[in-house]
């Protein structure tokens, strides 16, 4: 009853958004799918008072326009949705059933693929998300490590590579910027179901697991976004962190803090930095306004991380970080964040707002 009153309103949230939208001309829609518009993402988008609605609505609608229409799983939308949204339950209710179904469905899609087929492209990442999101459903929604969970992780664990890694494309920052960032993500899977994790260490994945702690522990990051992932990741997957080094990156995300509270991602690696490089000339070419305006992402992120990795120290930045996000939401729901990548989507608000939803969840907002 719970879930389905929250999906009641929503829906009405965003009918009545549209209907609003539908006297002036319509933007090009961010996500759209039959009865799901989400207008542009833009940096004029005017700003709300806080709405935990709003966001709701708009993770809610973005992942099932996206699932619906592109059927695939991506890093910076369904991807995201599923391994964030099960951890804001008791707020928001339940995520949608409707999401895991289709991971479960793509599940079986990949199972029939040759595994040299499935280590190429843009796959491993996906089926990483795809672990990791049923993972969190597991430990947030269900209470038990499902069948399809633990084949999804082996199937991860089947395709990896020798030196620890899994294939990448290293052209979507952040996402799918380096082998890096998806093995933490790898590794984020296997520490949302300790209890598989523990069965299988001793089984025919103990290498594996293994190769993964050696490399992301050895392994020097490609950039101080990925230390981020580093320090977020060893919250909950053991042994990749020293304690200097932790301190070290602890501090980093302190000292990068903008003076009116947030942060920016492009704070976080040089434009040549990030993947290939292949963002580099468009990101070199950006404004000072733009490179210096804190954005959704970065804060919801660097918030989870403080308080994740825990220290008394930081309580001034943590309160002058969550008075951002309580300034900055806008009003279709979204916090902004300017892409890495194109002008055109905008998909990074996304995950730029399904951060700050689970931040503002852990400081009890």
């Amino acid at each position: 009853m719970k879930s389905s009153l929250l999906f009641f309103v929503l829906m009405v949230t965003y009918s009545v958004t549209n209907a609003a939208d539908s006297t002036e001309a319509a933007p090009e829609a961010q996500y759209e799918s039959p009865g799901i518009r989400i207008p542009a993402a833009t940096a004029d988008e005017p700003i709300v008072e806080l709405s935990f609605s709003k966001a709701a609505a708009y993770l809610e609608q973005g992942a099932l326009a996206w699932t619906r229409e592109h059927q695939c799983i991506s890093c910076h939308t369904n991807g995201t949705y599923l391994y964030i949204r099960p951890a804001l339950t008791r707020s928001l209710g339940p995520p949608s059933d409707e999401v895991r179904s289709f991971f479960v469905e793509r599940l079986a899609e990949f199972q029939k693929m040759e595994r040299e087929v499935l280590r190429k492209g843009t796959r491993p990442a996906g089926l990483i998300y795809l672990a990791a999101g049923l993972g969190q459903w597991d430990e947030y929604v269900s209470g038990n490590t499902s069948d399809e969970t633990s084949e999804a992780l082996e199937l991860v664990l089947e395709i990896q590579n020798e030196d620890g890694t899994w294939g990448s494309a290293d052209c979507w920052p952040p996402f799918e910027s380096s082998a890096y960032q998806v093995a933490t993500m790898a590794a984020a899977a296997l520490a949302a179901v300790p209890d598989w994790t523990d069965r299988v260490a001793g089984d025919r994945f103990r290498d594996h697991i293994e190769r993964l702690r050696l490399y992301l522990q050895n392994t020097t990051p490609p950039h101080e976004y990925a230390r981020v992932l580093k320090l977020w990741t060893s919250v909950r997957f053991d042994g990749i962190l020293s304690e200097d080094e932790r301190e070290q990156i602890f501090s980093m995300v302190l000292k990068k803090q903008r003076p009116d509270g947030g942060w920016t991602i492009r704070d976080f690696a040089r434009p040549e930095e990030w993947g290939r490089g292949n963002r580099a000339e468009r990101l070199q070419h950006e404004s000072d306004d733009i490179r210096t305006t804190s954005d959704g992402h970065m804060t919801g992120l660097a918030l989870i991380v403080l308080q994740q990795a825990g220290s008394g120290r930081s309580a001034g930045a943590i309160q002058r970080g969550v008075e951002w996000l309580k300034k900055n939401q806008r009003e279709s729901g979204r916090w902004w964040t300017r892409s890495l990548n194109t002008d055109k989507p905008h998909y990074i608000t996304f995950s730029g707002t399904a951060y700050p939803l689970l931040a503002l969840q852990l400081y009890e907002l």
